[in-house]
């Protein structure tokens, strides 16, 4: 199947905002996505279901799979950002129209729950992705310079994005050293974990893997790697790159536990791969943009990731 890249933004183009997961608990904060895309230059379509709450989701399922449809039939709509994630995207697997998808190309950009829908639609229509910041979390408050200029640059340049210049704290390091070249694919740990055994999940013959989690206790991160590496995942792609697993602390301080870096450094001594850690995605201020489908090289000798192509075209 070919690889599909979305036409890249343009000044005046519209974005449009869904929640295809949780509802945003702070209103306001829609307002301040809109107002800084508008600062910016861009139109904003906010879905016409954003608004509405139903338990733990922002609507029923049906509610928020008609607002991303409406988005990719939308010919204003250039971008589509999620406003936040929280749980329920993977509900939306099985009333998604991949074939409208495919025929409608649009960046998608969002990390967390959004994961499964990313890998769902690479999976089904090699559509490339973003995973990366959302309306809602990142773009409604004191925007963060190095997310923002990689944002900007991934979305509207047809360029090469090259070698990723990463912050100087927290460092990026090696656990593992190596290089690689494939495809990026991956997110949130425990998303992925969820599509195991569907047919949403894709086939990680040589990707480069991007893993990052919140808020997990180090036994269950364990656990969880423990189960790609013996469903075969880890075997299958060529790097691995590794966020910063924020917040992954033990519950109860005064029981043993491995810390997270104990758990990291212990799957490195058992996986034969080139291994970056401590990279800036995910559930951090300081975000970097993952193209998921996109190809890039990793030089885990020297902490470099480079994009080899452009994201957009």
């Amino acid at each position: 199947m070919k690889t599909l890249r979305p036409p890249k933004l343009n000044k005046g183009d519209a974005i449009g905002l869904v929640a295809p997961a949780s509802a945003l608990a702070d209103s306001t904060k829609l307002e301040k996505a809109v107002h800084y895309f508008e600062l910016q230059g861009y139109r904003v379509e906010v879905g016409k279901n954003v608004g509405k709450v139903h338990g733990y989701l922002a609507g029923t399922d049906e509610e928020r799979a008609t607002d991303l449809h409406a988005m990719f039939s939308n010919k204003h709509v250039k971008a589509i950002l999620a406003l936040r994630g929280g749980y329920g995207t993977p509900r939306l697997l099985p009333r998604l129209n991949y074939s409208l998808i495919a025929r409608h190309p649009k960046i998608l950009c969002g990390y967390s729950d959004l994961t499964a829908l990313s890998l769902a639609i690479w999976k089904k229509c090699r559509l490339v992705t973003f995973h990366g910041p959302m309306a809602g979390v990142d773009f409604a408050g004191t925007v963060d310079a190095f997310t923002e200029e990689m944002f900007w640059r991934s979305l509207t340049s047809t360029k090469k994005l090259g070698r990723i210049p990463f912050p100087e704290s927290p460092a990026v390091h090696s656990l593992r050293k190596g290089t690689a070249r494939g495809r990026l694919l991956g997110g949130n740990l425990s998303l992925i974990i969820s599509l195991l055994g569907t047919h949403y999940l894709p086939d990680f013959k040589n990707s480069l893997l991007f893993l990052e989690e919140i808020g997990e206790e180090p036994y269950r991160v364990d656990r969880m790697l423990t189960h790609l590496r013996n469903a075969g995942v880890f075997a299958k792609a060529g790097a691995l790159l590794l966020g910063q697993f924020t917040d992954c602390t033990p519950a109860d301080p005064t029981k043993p536990s491995l810390t997270i870096e104990q758990v990291l450094r212990e799957l490195a001594t058992r996986i034969k791969r080139p291994i970056l850690s401590n990279l800036p995605f995910g559930h951090v201020s300081q975000k970097m943009i993952l193209p998921i489908g996109l190809t890039v090289r990793v030089d885990a000798n020297r902490s470099v990731v480079e994009y080899l192509e452009a994201a957009v075209k």
